[in-house]
């Protein structure tokens, strides 16, 4: 499969590569939910499609902020996974897979333990299957980072993040800015709702950083890093969690072959996420086109089917096979 990727003359806006792919309807997976219980006394959803068998891969696919099962790369990457007969699962953050988690924490951008703990079980129950995962966004800066904070333990035979946020504090300052706000208001505003029903649930309520009054103050990534992800997350303050939670430090550490992928007018980001060689081990194989968007990379068709590059590049990447008259 070519490597480059090149958008229709229709496409080359970052908020059509962005937007579009929201719109475009994909059917949706028929998906077996399985629930992983912690060991803090919280749950994370896993949603499978296929049957899983020894021997056969496995590939987990790891969603961004606020996304699920449902969110349309996820669910264009679970078609492509059907096609192929690889069997797949989602693994859905804490609070995202349509029901509240039970704890006052959640997720965030550098939470790997969940992952790592959903991993080490797969492994135990198919231990000659290889596990490969796909991170988005969110999900891909976590699965950076714990491919790097695994090093050679990692249980990952292969990876592949997209659009992923290396640097966060640069990225929220990013979203703060121009048309990049509406995204910000968005996805604020589902974080918002469900801060809003855990300061409303008597079980929760005594536990969370902050009143509701102050919920609405809460406008942009970095207010609401800071007054709430870092406090529930064991976090110093804003950029305490920032720090220690982007992906950028760990790509020097990745021991099993990782894609990452990202676009230079990704409407989340500035270069401060495009590592430089130095950063990345030899491992790692980058990626910098300079359309695609934000988890987006439509290479064709027409608006009202556009064609996409990301899955097929995933799936040479994972499998070493060029899928294109398949996918």
């Amino acid at each position: 499969m070519n490597k480059t990727f090149s958008p229709p003359w229709w496409a080359t806006s970052p908020h059509v590569q962005t937007i579009l792919p929201l719109l475009t309807k994909v059917a949706s997976p028929r998906l077996r939910r399985e629930r992983l219980e912690l060991t803090d006394g919280d749950f994370i959803d896993l949603d499978w499609q296929g049957e899983p068998s020894q021997g056969r891969p496995i590939l987990v696919i790891i969603h961004g902020l606020e996304g699920s099962a449902q969110s349309h790369y996820a669910r264009r990457l679970l078609q492509a996974c059907a096609a192929l007969q690889l069997c797949a699962l989602v693994h859905h953050h804490r609070s995202c897979s349509g029901e509240p988690n039970r704890l006052g924490r959640s997720y965030h951008s550098g939470d790997t333990a969940d992952l790592a703990f959903n991993l080490a079980r797969l492994k135990a129950r198919f231990p000659d299957s290889p596990l490969y995962a796909v991170g988005y966004s969110l999900g891909g800066n976590v699965l950076a980072k714990y491919q790097g904070e695994t090093h050679s333990a990692s249980l990952l035979a292969r990876a592949v993040v997209v659009s992923a946020p290396l640097q966060l504090a640069a990225c929220a300052k990013r979203l703060e800015k121009g048309f990049s706000k509406l995204y910000q208001g968005y996805l604020i505003k589902q974080l918002q709702q469900k801060l809003r029903a855990k300061l409303a649930d008597p079980k929760l309520s005594s536990s969370m950083p902050v009143a509701d009054t102050q919920v609405d103050e809460l406008s942009s990534f970095y207010r609401f890093d800071d007054k709430v992800t870092a406090p529930l997350h064991g976090f110093s303050g804003v950029d305490d969690y920032y720090q220690r939670a982007s992906g950028m430090a760990f790509l020097a550490n990745i021991a099993s072959p990782t894609l990452i992928i990202h676009a230079k007018d990704d409407p989340f980001m500035t270069e401060a996420v495009i590592p430089s060689r130095q950063q990345l081990s030899a491992a790692v194989e980058y990626e910098l086109h300079h359309h695609g968007g934000h988890v987006g990379f439509i290479q064709g068709g027409s608006p009202w089917k556009p064609r996409f590059y990301l899955e097929g590049r995933i799936m040479q990447f994972l499998t070493g096979e060029d899928h294109a008259g398949t996918l």
